[in-house]
């Protein structure tokens, strides 16, 4: 159509068909790799804009770079050896093993001592307890007594009141003196077996009438200790 005919078509209203819009022709990347996948030529490595490669790190064990980050392979923490010092000798192992052996033994001895102590105070309290039951309404110290017959006990010198009568059955050992809980009881000779086959400590005063007359010196009546004597 010439360009006559398209004016007198555009005057009388035609108007003129749109053209396709072309799309641009895309341009091959040059800096593409022409392999499949492959990578840009030259193309940098991330980081910020500016940047050259990074460094390696000192210690990064990613790339195996020894320094100051963890430590590589099994070996040695380091310090683990530290005060360790030389190795024992047998001599050493010998010694500690004797000071162990001592240390135990010694321990044994104080636990087996408490306990020989703890069983004594409770055969003592038994003891005492039974003591107590058989003096009961057995002693015979008569309110009247005048008369102080002194005897050695517990390493210092006791005494009791007794009357004339009962002064010569116990010189004849017809009569004993028992210790309990602080007082001195008069019984006779036969609650004084009795009394010491339950707790021998408790017998306070024996007397032989065989036995020489000096090895008592205070069986004489007339034997005076000073008043002030300290009980």
């Amino acid at each position: 159509m010439s360009d006559t005919l398209r004016d007198q078509l555009l005057g009388l209203g035609f108007k003129s068909a749109p053209q396709p819009e072309r799309k641009p022709e895309r341009k091959p990347d040059a800096r593409r790799d022409s392999r499949p996948g492959g990578k840009p030529q030259g193309a940098r490595p991330a980081g910020k804009p500016g940047e050259g490669p990074r460094p390696a790190r000192d210690g990064d064990p990613r790339r195996g770079a020894p320094g100051k980050g963890r430590p590589h392979g099994n070996g040695p923490r380091p310090g683990a050896n530290a005060g360790s010092g030389k190795p024992r000798s047998r001599e050493d192992i010998d010694l500690a093993k004797a000071y162990a052996i001592r240390a135990q033994k010694e321990k044994d001895d104080r636990i087996e001592a408490e306990r020989l102590k703890q069983e004594e105070a409770r055969v003592r309290r038994e003891a005492k307890v039974k003591l107590d039951e058989l003096l009961k309404d057995k002693a015979l110290n008569a309110e009247a007594a005048d008369i102080a017959r002194h005897f050695p006990y517990g390493g210092k010198i006791k005494r009791i009141y007794v009357t004339a009568d009962q002064l010569r059955q116990l010189n004849a050992g017809e009569l004993g003196v028992v210790q309990s809980n602080g007082r001195y009881l008069l019984v006779t000779a036969a609650v004084l077996v009795d009394a010491e086959a339950i707790f021998a400590p408790s017998v306070a005063l024996r007397v032989d009438p065989n036995a020489p007359a000096e090895d008592d010196p205070y069986s004489d009546p007339q034997y005076q200790v000073p008043d002030d004597l300290v009980w």
